[in-house]
Protein backbone atom coordinates (compact mmCIF):
# COMPACT_ATOMS: atom_id res chain seq x y z
CA UNK A 1 0.00 0.00 0.00
CA UNK A 2 1.36 3.27 -0.80
CA UNK A 3 2.00 5.90 1.99
CA UNK A 4 2.74 9.26 1.93
CA UNK A 5 6.20 10.68 0.91
CA UNK A 6 8.36 12.84 3.02
CA UNK A 7 8.80 16.52 2.72
CA UNK A 8 10.47 17.28 -0.61
CA UNK A 9 10.90 13.27 -1.52
CA UNK A 10 11.08 12.06 -5.14
CA UNK A 11 8.87 9.99 -5.86
CA UNK A 12 11.43 7.58 -7.23
CA UNK A 13 13.20 7.60 -3.29
CA UNK A 14 9.52 7.43 -2.16
CA UNK A 15 9.10 4.13 -4.11
CA UNK A 16 12.46 2.69 -3.21
CA UNK A 17 11.82 3.33 0.10
CA UNK A 18 8.54 1.83 0.35
CA UNK A 19 9.67 -1.31 -1.73
CA UNK A 20 13.01 -1.83 0.37
CA UNK A 21 10.89 -1.88 3.84
CA UNK A 22 8.54 -4.07 2.25
CA UNK A 23 11.22 -6.96 1.29
CA UNK A 24 13.77 -6.40 4.63
CA UNK A 25 10.41 -6.86 6.76
CA UNK A 26 8.94 -9.49 4.79
CA UNK A 27 6.08 -7.70 3.29
CA UNK A 28 7.53 -9.38 -0.34
CA UNK A 29 8.75 -12.71 0.19
CA UNK A 30 12.09 -13.97 -1.54
CA UNK A 31 11.01 -14.65 -5.22
CA UNK A 32 8.10 -12.85 -5.45
CA UNK A 33 7.74 -11.12 -8.94
CA UNK A 34 8.47 -7.14 -8.59
CA UNK A 35 5.75 -6.40 -11.71
CA UNK A 36 6.73 -2.45 -13.01
CA UNK A 37 2.80 -2.46 -14.14
CA UNK A 38 1.37 -4.06 -11.02
CA UNK A 39 3.61 -1.76 -8.30
CA UNK A 40 2.63 1.08 -10.50
CA UNK A 41 -0.81 0.67 -9.99
CA UNK A 42 -0.37 -0.38 -6.31
CA UNK A 43 1.75 2.61 -5.33
CA UNK A 44 -0.01 5.13 -7.59
CA UNK A 45 2.64 6.33 -9.50
CA UNK A 46 3.39 5.94 -13.23
CA UNK A 47 6.46 2.90 -14.16
CA UNK A 48 9.51 5.27 -14.26
CA UNK A 49 9.84 5.59 -10.47
CA UNK A 50 9.00 2.01 -10.33
CA UNK A 51 11.85 1.29 -13.05
CA UNK A 52 14.04 3.90 -10.92
CA UNK A 53 13.10 1.67 -7.41
CA UNK A 54 14.20 -1.71 -8.72
CA UNK A 55 17.10 -0.36 -10.35
CA UNK A 56 18.19 0.85 -7.06
CA UNK A 57 17.29 -2.04 -5.31
CA UNK A 58 19.77 -4.17 -7.81
CA UNK A 59 21.98 -2.59 -6.86
CA UNK A 60 21.63 -3.07 -2.97
CA UNK A 61 21.29 -6.88 -3.79
CA UNK A 62 17.63 -7.41 -2.43
CA UNK A 63 16.38 -7.64 -5.76
CA UNK A 64 17.71 -9.60 -9.32
CA UNK A 65 16.89 -8.53 -12.40
CA UNK A 66 16.07 -11.11 -15.09
CA UNK A 67 15.95 -9.00 -18.94
CA UNK A 68 12.49 -9.63 -20.96
CA UNK A 69 10.73 -10.52 -17.81
CA UNK A 70 10.01 -9.56 -14.10
CA UNK A 71 12.42 -8.61 -11.48
CA UNK A 72 12.30 -10.77 -8.18
CA UNK A 73 13.22 -10.12 -4.54
CA UNK A 74 16.17 -11.90 -4.04
CA UNK A 75 16.47 -15.53 -2.39
CA UNK A 76 19.54 -15.38 -0.14
CA UNK A 77 21.59 -18.68 -0.23
CA UNK A 78 24.31 -20.12 2.76
CA UNK A 79 27.13 -19.17 1.06
CA UNK A 80 24.86 -15.67 0.25
CA UNK A 81 24.91 -15.37 4.25
CA UNK A 82 28.49 -16.61 4.89
CA UNK A 83 29.78 -14.41 1.96
CA UNK A 84 28.47 -11.71 3.54
CA UNK A 85 29.63 -12.53 7.10
CA UNK A 86 33.00 -13.01 6.47
CA UNK A 87 33.52 -9.21 4.82
CA UNK A 88 31.14 -7.88 7.64
CA UNK A 89 32.89 -9.06 10.43
CA UNK A 90 35.89 -7.21 9.01
CA UNK A 91 34.61 -3.97 8.55
CA UNK A 92 32.37 -3.39 11.06
CA UNK A 93 34.74 -4.47 14.09
CA UNK A 94 36.69 -1.54 12.66
CA UNK A 95 33.85 0.64 12.34
CA UNK A 96 32.88 -0.22 16.03
CA UNK A 97 36.23 0.10 17.00
CA UNK A 98 36.47 3.55 15.52
CA UNK A 99 33.35 4.98 16.73
CA UNK A 100 34.36 3.70 20.58
CA UNK A 101 37.53 5.84 19.80
CA UNK A 102 36.09 8.96 18.12
CA UNK A 103 32.74 9.44 19.59
CA UNK A 104 31.41 12.79 20.73
CA UNK A 105 28.68 13.21 23.56
CA UNK A 106 26.33 13.90 20.98
CA UNK A 107 27.28 10.61 19.07
CA UNK A 108 27.14 8.36 22.09
CA UNK A 109 23.41 10.40 23.10
CA UNK A 110 22.45 9.08 19.49
CA UNK A 111 23.72 5.37 19.93
CA UNK A 112 21.86 5.32 22.97
CA UNK A 113 18.44 6.68 21.65
CA UNK A 114 18.63 3.90 18.58
CA UNK A 115 19.32 1.25 21.82
CA UNK A 116 16.51 2.63 23.47
CA UNK A 117 14.26 2.42 20.68
CA UNK A 118 15.21 -1.01 19.86
CA UNK A 119 14.37 -2.07 23.31
CA UNK A 120 11.43 -0.41 23.50
CA UNK A 121 10.17 -2.10 20.18
CA UNK A 122 10.95 -5.39 21.27
CA UNK A 123 9.50 -5.23 25.19
CA UNK A 124 6.34 -4.06 23.21
CA UNK A 125 6.17 -6.74 20.81
CA UNK A 126 6.66 -4.39 17.80
CA UNK A 127 9.37 -6.13 15.86
CA UNK A 128 9.08 -3.49 12.77
CA UNK A 129 10.57 -0.63 15.34
CA UNK A 130 13.18 -3.01 16.91
CA UNK A 131 14.51 -4.33 14.02
CA UNK A 132 14.85 -0.98 12.50
CA UNK A 133 16.03 0.77 15.96
CA UNK A 134 18.60 -2.28 15.62
CA UNK A 135 20.08 -1.08 12.21
CA UNK A 136 20.19 2.07 13.06
CA UNK A 137 21.93 1.32 15.84
CA UNK A 138 24.62 -0.16 13.39
CA UNK A 139 24.23 2.90 11.49
CA UNK A 140 25.34 5.54 13.76
CA UNK A 141 28.21 3.60 15.02
CA UNK A 142 29.02 4.17 11.07
CA UNK A 143 28.75 7.55 10.96
CA UNK A 144 30.54 8.33 14.38
CA UNK A 145 33.66 6.11 12.68
CA UNK A 146 34.43 9.00 11.03
CA UNK A 147 36.12 7.66 8.06
CA UNK A 148 34.90 8.00 4.58
CA UNK A 149 36.41 5.07 2.87
CA UNK A 150 34.34 3.06 5.56
CA UNK A 151 31.12 5.04 5.31
CA UNK A 152 31.85 4.41 1.27
CA UNK A 153 31.78 0.11 2.04
CA UNK A 154 29.39 0.45 4.58
CA UNK A 155 27.26 2.23 1.65
CA UNK A 156 27.51 -0.66 -0.10
CA UNK A 157 26.09 -3.61 1.74
CA UNK A 158 23.69 -1.26 4.37
CA UNK A 159 20.54 -3.12 2.65
CA UNK A 160 21.71 -6.43 3.25
CA UNK A 161 22.44 -5.62 6.48
CA UNK A 162 18.75 -4.18 7.55
CA UNK A 163 17.78 -7.39 5.68
CA UNK A 164 20.15 -9.77 8.12
CA UNK A 165 18.07 -8.11 10.68
CA UNK A 166 14.80 -8.57 9.55
CA UNK A 167 15.33 -12.45 10.39
CA UNK A 168 15.51 -11.81 13.84
CA UNK A 169 12.98 -13.08 16.13
CA UNK A 170 14.61 -12.87 19.40
CA UNK A 171 14.16 -9.45 19.65
CA UNK A 172 14.90 -8.98 23.35
CA UNK A 173 18.36 -11.27 23.30
CA UNK A 174 19.37 -8.90 20.55
CA UNK A 175 18.78 -5.54 22.28
CA UNK A 176 20.65 -6.73 25.16
CA UNK A 177 23.40 -7.31 23.25
CA UNK A 178 23.50 -3.92 21.83
CA UNK A 179 23.26 -2.94 25.35
CA UNK A 180 26.51 -4.72 26.10
CA UNK A 181 28.26 -3.19 23.14
CA UNK A 182 26.79 0.09 23.67
CA UNK A 183 28.52 -0.24 27.40
CA UNK A 184 31.68 -1.07 26.28
CA UNK A 185 32.08 1.91 23.39
CA UNK A 186 30.23 4.45 25.77
CA UNK A 187 33.63 3.64 28.51
CA UNK A 188 35.64 3.51 24.78
CA UNK A 189 37.01 -0.11 26.10
CA UNK A 190 38.14 -0.96 22.63
CA UNK A 191 39.76 -4.38 23.48
CA UNK A 192 36.01 -5.21 24.87
CA UNK A 193 34.70 -3.87 21.42
CA UNK A 194 37.04 -6.07 19.42
CA UNK A 195 35.80 -9.37 21.15
CA UNK A 196 32.01 -8.23 21.24
CA UNK A 197 31.64 -7.45 17.74
CA UNK A 198 32.46 -10.69 15.96
CA UNK A 199 30.39 -12.73 18.67
CA UNK A 200 27.45 -10.59 17.92
CA UNK A 201 27.94 -11.14 14.14
CA UNK A 202 27.94 -14.43 14.25
CA UNK A 203 24.57 -14.66 16.27
CA UNK A 204 23.29 -13.15 13.63
CA UNK A 205 24.73 -15.11 10.80
CA UNK A 206 23.42 -18.09 13.10
CA UNK A 207 19.86 -16.82 13.04
CA UNK A 208 19.72 -16.19 9.33
CA UNK A 209 21.03 -19.42 8.58
CA UNK A 210 18.35 -21.29 10.49
CA UNK A 211 15.27 -19.00 8.91
CA UNK A 212 16.66 -20.08 5.79
CA UNK A 213 16.58 -24.07 6.93
CA UNK A 214 12.91 -23.46 8.69
CA UNK A 215 11.55 -21.33 5.27
CA UNK A 216 9.78 -22.08 2.72
CA UNK A 217 11.94 -20.28 0.44
CA UNK A 218 15.22 -22.17 1.00
CA UNK A 219 17.52 -23.11 -1.83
Amino acid sequence: MAEAGLAGELESVRVTRILRDDIIFGRRAPGSRLIERDLAAELNVSRLPVREAIRALVGEGVVVARPRTWAVVRQFTHRDIQDFAEVREAIETLMFVFAAERHDEAGIARLRAAYLAELDGATVGDGDAARAAAADFHAIAGELADNDMLSELLGVFFTRLRWLFGQHDDLLAMAEEHRVIFEAMEDRDIERVRALIPRHLALGQAVAARRLISSDYQI
